[in-house]
């Protein structure tokens, strides 16, 4: 049997593809390439299996999906296929609602129809908003801020309600801000068109694809004035997937865990932090708050250590290095 993963050309659902193979089981990626090169396909075959099935398409289609469960024996789904941007979501919020919950709910369906027993959802903690109180448990109250957090909140709803009247079990995972690479610098992080996320930003400053980093907000209430993210490395979110696969979670049911390191890194001290681990100062420019950012926001996982078996294994300085190490290899990104 076989595991469907959507977007599994993108930056997390390549690494989970990896992980999945490492892990003993048979990934099948759809991916539509619209935020992922297609060469990324021949680094995941170099890591995992040269023959190991991709099909191009859309993941809101149920023709396609119809097509990828008729050819496949699929019995289990990990989906990322999603507009990930907060920023664009808030300048086109009908565009993240059709993409991202049409998605979801075509895929839901066709899994459901054709037996599939468990999905994976990749979910965020941007559903939390700003939070009341830190660090951010599942039960913390879930007030989006921005459109794409409203997709992602929406989409758990759908899921939870889907797998109440269907028998199947759907595993939400809401991850904190991914950073790192595999360690082999193979596959990473490259984003189609301007970065939405810090450290992509600051890859390209290292680089030397742009000039300086732009910090979004230096007034928030917090040690110096950066908002203050969760960074957890890829590779450990990658094996959160594994483990909500294999959990032991009632049937017709649906669990939330939160995937972090349940600590928090102010925008500076990234970038100190970056300066030594690449062992060269980043250029910044200090610039305004953007719509839709929070000021503050990291984990509690004890539910992940408890019920998963699962807990972040890597540190700020291999996230970075691994990053760096993708970044160095492949400085046009997977053009080159």
């Amino acid at each position: 049997m076989a595991t469907l993963v959507t977007g599994g050309a993108g930056y997390i659902g390549s690494h989970t593809v990896v992980a999945l193979h490492d892990a003993g089981r048979d990934p099948v990626i759809l991916d539509d390439f619209s935020n992922a090169s297609p060469r990324a396909v021949d680094a995941i075959r170099s890591l995992t299996r040269p023959d190991l099935p991709v099909i191009e398409g859309d993941a809101g289609d149920p023709d396609v999906l119809d097509g990828v469960f008729g050819e496949h024996r699929i019995d289990s789904v990990v989906h990322f296929a999603a507009r990930k941007s907060v920023a664009e979501s808030v300048s086109d919020p009908l565009g993240y609602y059709r993409s991202n919950l049409g998605s979801t709910i075509a895929l839901a369906a066709v899994a459901i129809d054709r037996g599939v027993r468990r999905l994976v959802f990749s979910s965020s903690a941007t559903v939390y908003g700003t939070a009341s109180t830190l660090p951010v448990t599942e039960d913390s109250p879930t007030v989006p801020e921005n459109p794409y957090g409203e997709t992602k909140l929406m989409g758990e709803r759908i899921l939870a309600d889907a797998a109440a009247a269907s028998g199947m079990t759907a595993v939400m995972l809401r991850y904190f801000n991914p950073v790192g690479a595999h360690p082999s610098g193979l596959i990473g992080e490259d984003p189609a068109g301007e970065p939405a996320n810090l450290v992509p930003r600051l890859m390209q400053v290292a680089s030397g694809r742009r000039a300086r980093l732009d910090v979004f907000g230096t007034d928030y209430s917090t040690v110096d004035g950066t908002a203050v993210r969760d960074y957890v490395h890829v590779m450990d979110l990658a094996e959160g997937h594994v483990a909500a696969l294999d959990a032991d979670i009632a049937p017709a049911g649906s669990r939330v865990y939160n995937l972090g390191t349940g600590s928090g890194t102010t925008v500076l001290q990234l970038l100190a932090a970056a300066a030594e681990t690449l062992g060269a100062d980043i250029p910044y420019e200090v610039a305004g708050r953007r719509p839709g950012d929070v000021e503050a926001s990291w984990a509690d996982c004890t539910r992940a250590r408890d019920e998963l078996g699962w807990q972040a294994r890597r540190g700020l300085d291999e996230m970075l290095a691994d990053h760096w190490n993708f970044a160095r290899r492949h400085p046009d990104g997977y053009a080159r």
